[in-house]
């Protein structure tokens, strides 16, 4: 069977008529079938609500800088479906897409129906073993007991934060989405626990304690100190590196380098932190689009894949402390949001830092329309803008705003693919979510 690029994607965009079904069978299945290559490379495993995707992309930057191999598989993508799989920073080419795809829709027929996730997560587990990776770095996709990717044994795993998200697959309280995340806990493996609630804590531990894995809890066993990522010092029991920075923004990604950190000491390779230089040098460049990521000034536009209250949260934060070193200046929110996310529990910790709002949507069947988000607002007295089209409501936000002010372009990570297609001038990819 022989597949072009663009077939490969019109395959996986038929998957997603699959939706989400969550368990392990149809994977172990899958992975037998194409040799085991979850099996054919050393990994890190990382879950939580917020935060994984920058703590993968910094323990990969850190792993790079070791000039060690590193894969890197991470999800949704903005605007490219290549972005998923990484190999030293580079997406998978699209040859390599096209052919792996032919194989998987092979090993599936006739009798498995993957999922979209299922089938992509084997792609990035062949590519990463037939690319001699000497680590991969992968993100949780969604929960982690029954996660595609859970079927790896890895040297170390991470629950780095619980949230309330996705309630309608994991479970509507604290505890049973702790549960849910504390899946990738393996026997005798080794997990990084970051910054949770205390409901959410027990569950972690006693998992942890249940299946004999050592826990390493964020301010007990490991923690950073500093007010910025611009300057801190990790600290754990082995070691303390000072002196550090990291190119993310936003004070929550302390959290983030403090479990990335942690997750590769905790796996026992000790060269991987032994060079200081090279932690440096790849918290220094760690790239992750989307996340408090600037792309233009004068106005500052960020844009932030924040869509869950606890994101908001971190997102104020961020945006109060631009307020409070130019509080001449103004915030502009251009905001957009899926029908199934919790509006009102975003919008309240940004009420009393934003000035204007630009209501928009992503192209996409489950994205609330203008209509729907208005309501929201009624309470605010900040003006409030319509613009269905997300490239000009940025540039509404552009014409409103002054060289002094910030733009926010915030609420989901398929509005900001839209955005940033828009920007490049490029298409998107029909693969969304």
């Amino acid at each position: 069977m022989v597949m072009t690029y663009s077939s490969a994607i019109e395959y996986l965009y038929g998957l997603q008529k699959h939706g989400i079904k969550l368990g392990l069978e149809t994977m172990r299945v899958l992975c037998d079938r194409l040799g085991r290559p979850d099996a054919g490379f050393r990994s890190l495993h990382i879950g939580g609500t917020n935060g994984k995707g920058s703590t993968a992309a910094m323990a990969a930057a850190v792993l790079h800088a070791s000039g060690l191999r590193v894969g890197l598989y991470t999800s949704p993508h903005l605007v490219e479906f290549r972005e998923r799989i990484r190999v030293n920073g580079e997406m998978i080419p699209e040859a390599r897409v096209a052919a792996l795809t032919a194989r998987l829709r092979a090993a599936a027929e006739p009798d498995l129906e993957p999922t979209f996730f299922e089938i992509t997560t084997a792609m990035a587990f062949l590519h990463f073993a037939e690319s001699g990776v000497d680590a991969a770095v992968l993100e949780v996709g969604l929960g982690g007991r029954f996660d595609a990717t859970n079927v790896v044994t890895p040297m170390a795993c991470a629950v780095i934060t619980i949230g309330l998200d996705h309630q309608e697959y994991l479970g509507h309280t604290e505890e049973a989405i702790a549960f849910e995340k504390a899946g990738i806990i393996k026997p005798a493996v080794p997990v990084v626990m970051g910054r949770l609630g205390a409901a959410a804590q027990a569950v972690v531990r006693r998992t942890a304690e249940e299946r004999s894995a050592p826990l390493w809890e964020l301010g007990r066993d490991f923690r950073t100190e500093g007010t910025s990522p611009e300057r801190f010092s990790y600290h754990s029991r082995r070691r303390l590196l000072e002196d550090l920075s990291c190119n993310l923004p936003g004070r929550h990604q302390l959290d983030n380098a403090a479990c990335a950190l942690a997750l590769l000491e905790a796996a026992g390779q000790e060269r991987w932190l032994d060079d200081e230089r090279a932690v440096r040098r790849g918290l220094q460049a760690v790239q992750w689009e989307g996340r408090l990521e600037v792309i233009e000034r004068d106005p500052l536009v960020v844009l932030d894949g924040a869509h869950n209250p606890a994101a908001a949260e971190a997102l104020a934060e961020y945006l109060r402390g631009f307020r409070a070193a130019h509080p001449d200046a103004r915030v502009l929110l251009v905001f957009g949001m899926m029908r199934d996310k919790d509006l009102r529990g975003f919008l309240a910790p940004l009420h009393a830092v934003v000035s204007d709002v630009i209501l928009t949507q992503a192209g996409l069947a489950r994205s609330a329309s203008v209509e729907q988000l208005r309501p929201a607002f009624a309470a605010w007295r900040q003006p409030i803008h319509d613009a269905p089209v997300p490239a000009e409501a940025l540039a509404l936000a552009k014409r409103l705003a002054s060289p002094r002010d910030l733009i926010c372009v915030t609420g989901s990570l398929m509005l900001l693919g839209d955005m940033k297609a828009a920007l490049r001038g490029c298409g998107l990819s029909p693969l969304r979510g």
